[in-house]
């Protein structure tokens, strides 16, 4: 007889997802009611505030998509991009390459400027393709690389494009809760984002936004989006700020609550406060990985916190070190992806996951798989003249 699954309990420091904040798991356990129900139509008023204080925004069209992030992504891009169009995307790890792929599906023309691989996005070679494309649309670019732990300077690619009266697609799906979004100071027109990184909420969410010169777009469209699930101006019938909501789909009632949670969580401790937490903790993990002699792909400037993306040591076996460490210490990071596989790991600081115990811990892990000493002291040395310095 089949019996039922209990997963082991497992410490998640890769990529994503991460660790669930226990306030989110009880939140999922509460009672299901419908999806047009008055208290959960209330409950979607709030998360659209919650949505709009996390992203730093006004926009009306505010909401999160019943799926996860790369669900969110082409929801952007279906409502925004039409046949014919020119896009141009700016690619330097997996997601810009991803971010092409949905240029094209629409029957639109991708334009692409390229950057290595744990570099930011380079703002001449983004100023360079809009002169030369006087008739794009739109351009898009990743503002957290998850597959490098890049950040890229937003606020520039943004003026940039704003400057040519082009529209700006910005995927922060691993930015969002981690390091600062400002979508109205930066000039952001559309953005997409996920619950499972560093909102510590369970995959299944992809959060969104829109300017309202790209609800304008979506409003005024001659041909119709191409998906009819995430078509926003039948989404927004039901996501809308009318009391009065049209069904369009079954929501998931659980997963929201989990989502709901997650942004109160985020609310009370502070956007300033979360992004300085994650700053705090991947410093003294940098410390650590130093001292155990194991370097970073991006330069200072640009790491993300949340997902710092390291060498392998050389002689070291990638794939039997990270499997040691999900069966000794029940312990996940992160392997390479592209170019980088083989050559890197990702270990992820993100939401409720960024704290001391997990990078104690898995420094600790790494002390001991690798045969070298030193991490877990530089960091604490890193944690003590923090607290000093405070």
């Amino acid at each position: 007889m089949t019996q039922s699954f209990h997963p082991p309990v497992r410490t998640l420091m890769g990529p994503g997802p991460s660790d669930v904040s226990p306030r989110v798991l009880e939140a999922l356990g509460r009672p299901t009611i419908g999806h047009l129900d008055p208290a959960f139509i209330g409950l979607m008023d709030d998360i659209k505030r919650l949505l709009q204080y996390a992203f730093r925004t006004r926009n009306a069209l505010t909401m999160p998509v019943s799926a996860p992030g790369s669900a969110g992504m082409e929801c952007v891009f279906v409502n925004l991009v039409s046949p014919g169009d020119k896009v141009i995307v700016a690619q330097n790890g997996v997601f810009g390459g991803r971010m092409k792929e949905n240029v094209e599906r629409c029957g639109a023309t991708a334009v692409m400027v390229q950057d290595d691989w744990g570099k930011p996005v380079d703002p001449h070679k983004v100023e360079a393709a809009l002169k030369a494309n006087p008739d794009a649309k739109a351009f898009a670019f990743v503002h957290a690389e998850t597959s490098t732990g890049a950040r890229s300077d937003a606020a520039t690619l943004c003026r940039l494009a704003r400057d040519r009266g082009v529209l700006t697609i910005m995927d922060t799906v691993t930015g969002l809760g981690g390091v600062e979004v400002d979508l109205d100071g930066w000039g952001v027109d559309a953005v997409y984002s996920g619950t499972q990184k560093c909102l510590s909420c369970v995959p299944g969410l992809s959060p969104v936004s829109f300017s309202a010169r790209a609800q304008e777009v979506i409003q005024q469209r001659t041909h119709r989006v191409q998906s009819w699930f995430l078509d926003m101006n039948l989404v927004m019938a039901y996501w809308g700020g009318s009391s009065q909501r049209a069904y369009h789909h079954t929501a998931p009632i659980n997963a929201l609550y989990g989502l709901h949670e997650a942004l109160v969580v985020l609310e009370e401790e502070g956007l300033e406060n979360a992004w300085a937490r994650h700053r705090a903790h991947h410093s003294a993990l940098a410390a650590g990985l130093g001292a155990l002699g194991i370097g970073f792909v991006v330069e200072e400037p640009w790491r993300l916190p949340q997902l710092n993306c390291v060498t392998i040591p050389a002689g070291v076996d990638d794939a039997a070190l990270r499997r040691r460490l999900l069966d000794e210490y029940n312990l996940e990071i992160g392997a390479g992806l592209g170019p980088l596989a083989g050559k890197v790991w990702r270990i992820g600081l993100m939401g409720h996951a960024a704290n001391r115990t997990n990078v104690l811990f898995c420094l600790g892990a790494l002390e001991a798989l690798l045969g070298r000493t030193g991490g877990v002291a530089a960091a604490r040395s890193a944690y003590e003249a923090t607290a000093k310095s405070a």
